[in-house]
């Protein structure tokens, strides 16, 4: 999902070191975050039924996150890009000729973190290369490391129309 932003503000339970500031706890801090991804999927179809379709594949996503907290005219900044591998499952059941039910997930776990994107869609075919599709969203992941402790678990409609050539 690409871009993803979004400000709030409260206090800390506790004094928060971060990005080599500390934060005092009981005082309204304002965070804002930023995460853009941007993928590329290989994947193959390994099954092709009369019904159901199924695809595996690998995909190389790249992160860009930035995360900033301000406390009465402080403020700490930490940017981060990296590549994340994930594997990649595609599945739909084909109940009609234009109504279908699709299952799509890249995700993958390691000691330092983990991310999973998994998608529920309902989709209906316009015409033969036209696709309208909404449905259930689901992003989860973060990392676990010496330098940094993040994790996110955003829920989400999503709604999509897309053309195959």
């Amino acid at each position: 999902m690409a871009p993803l932003s979004f400000t709030s503000t409260g206090p800390l339970a506790e004094d928060t070191l971060f990005a080599g500031s500390t934060f005092t706890a009981g005082s309204d801090v304002e965070a804002a975050y930023r995460f853009n991804s941007y993928r590329l999927t290989y994947r193959y179809q390994i099954f092709d039924g009369e019904r159901w379709q199924w695809k595996i594949g690998a995909t190389g996503k790249i992160r860009d996150a930035r995360i900033e907290l301000r406390q009465q005219g402080m403020s700490a900044v930490d940017k981060n890009v990296g590549f994340v591998p994930l594997l990649h499952l595609d599945g739909e059941y084909r109940w009609t000729d234009r109504w279908s039910f699709n299952f799509n997930m890249d995700g993958l776990a390691a000691p330092q973190g983990r991310a999973f994107d998994v998608a529920l869609k309902l989709r209906y075919d316009l015409s033969e290369n036209w696709t309208l599709s909404g449905g259930y969203r689901m992003l989860e992941g973060g990392a676990d490391t010496d330098d940094v402790y993040t994790f996110a678990w955003l829920h989400y409609a999503a709604v999509s129309v897309s053309f195959r050539f």
